[in-house]
Order: structure tokens, then C-alpha cells, then sequence
């Protein structure tokens, strides 16, 4: 099943969407899966989950699927989305195939001014009080999505929700969420995708507890059995 030229009269509910864009991003290594030869981040940190989103939008499938997926959930959680703003860099793609299959305008927020001309930090036509939706490829802490709601919320924006293609479902992005007054609706998230795994002989099923609790914290290594 596809979510290719979706009826909105007839959606896929949300948990028939984040099975199909967990089926996709495994087969296309968007997310890979090594419990048992974990990668390592810049901070150090032992992961047992490499994630690449970039990778759906030179797939031609599962970019249909993702766009299409984000389109229905802004209709269907934030339906009164005015315009869509992407993330720097990794959601600017997203957030334009997206707006253009709602037939929305389109900008995004840099990660910092630019040092020139009119040192934009927003691209893109924002009128104070529009109704923003932003796009983000990836959510983990939820730091650097946050950091574009403020910039936009300071330049007069209603930010009235997130959307997100993939979200590790930590709780330190679901309290500063909370603390920002802010809802991030994702296609597919953690969980769903090792269950997924699982399911299509990705992984073998006695590695959920370990990947389950690397969620929970990150910074505790004691889930790989190899960690010195």
C-alpha cells in the first residue's frame, strides 16, 4: 500500500501512514539498524540507529510517500496552516513539495542571519500573524526545530504545529515540546520503526529491549552488551 495521490476525502489514519514510511525508510537505509555494531555521534555517543533522510528525496517512491504523508497530516492537524516553513537545510525540500501539493506559500529559517545583503534569517514573504506550520526531517531533542518556532514566533508568526518525517520520540523533546506549547505530529518515530524491523527480518526481536532503552537514555551505554 502507497500513500501516492492520497484522496484526503479518504485518508490513511495516522498509524497506517508511520507503518508505511517505517516500511520505506528501512528499505531505503534512510534509518539503519546496528544494535550489535553501534555508530558512534560527534559527541561520542554509541547509536544503534544511523539516520539519513536526505536519502527519500532521491528515491522517487518513498518521496512521494513522505510528501503526501506530511501533506495529510497538516491537513488533518493543522488545517488552518496558512503558510509552511522549512528547517535549514534538511526540511527546505520537504517543505516546499509539501506546500506545493497543499498549493501553500513557502520559506524557511536559516540557522543563522546571513553576513550579507539583507541578512535574512527568514526566507520567504512572513506576514506578522500567519499561521506557520513548520517541516522538519528529524527529531531528536527537538533543540534545533525549536530554535526556527522562536525565530519565526519573534517575527510575528502563529506557529500552530510541527510536522516531521521521523522523530526518535525521546522524552526530552516531548517535556521542551510541552514547555514551548508546541505539537510535533511525525510520520513514523523510533518505536514503530524497530517493531517494523523486526517484522520484515531487519533485526532480530531480542534486540528491542537494547534499542528501547538507548531511547530512554542515550547517554547510558550500558544497553550495548560491548561497551567498555
Amino acid at each position: 500500500m502507497k500513500i501516492n495521490n492520497i484522496n484526503y476525502k479518504d485518508m490513511l489514519s495516522d498509524e497506517e501512514i508511520s507503518k508505511i514510511i517505517a516500511s520505506d525508510l528501512l528499505s531505503i537505509e534512510a534509518v539503519f539498524l546496528k544494535p550489535s555494531d553501534p555508530f558512534t555521534w560527534a559527541s561520542g555517543i554509541l547509536s544503534p540507529i544511523y539516520c539519513d533522510n536526505r536519502l527519500t528525496l532521491t528515491s522517487t517512491g518513498v518521496r512521494n510517500d513522505v510528501e503526501n504523508g506530511l501533506a495529510t497530516l497538516i491537513k488533518r492537524h493543522f488545517n488552518e496552516a496558512e503558510l509552511i516553513m522549512g528547517t535549514a537545510t534538511a526540511g527546505i525540500a520537504h517543505a516546499a513539495i509539501t506546500a506545493n501539493i497543499l498549493d501553500l506559500p513557502m520559506g524557511y529559517v536559516r540557522s543563522s542571519a546571513k553576513d550579507h545583503g539583507r541578512k535574512n534569517l527568514i526566507e520567504g514573504r512572513l506576514k506578522k500573524g500567519q499561521k506557520v506550520v513548520v517541516v522538519e526531517d528529524l527529531i531528536s531533542t527537538g533543540g534545533s526545530v525549536l530554535s526556527a518556532v522562536s525565530s519565526l514566533r519573534e517575527a510575528g508568526a502563529e506557529v500552530i504545529g510541527i510536522v516531521s518525517i521521523f522523530s526518535y520520540k525521546m522524552k526530552k523533546s516531548e517535556e521542551v515540546f510541552k514547555e514551548n506549547n508546541i505539537k510535533n505530529v511525525s510520520l513514523t518515530n523510533f518505536d514503530r520503526v524497530i517493531m517494523t524491523a523486526v517484522k520484515e527480518d531487519y533485526i532480530e526481536e531480542s534486540s528491542i529491549k537494547d534499542l528501547l532503552a538507548f531511547r530512554d537514555n542515550p547517554s547510558d551505554e550500558s544497553w550495548f552488551k560491548g561497551a567498555k
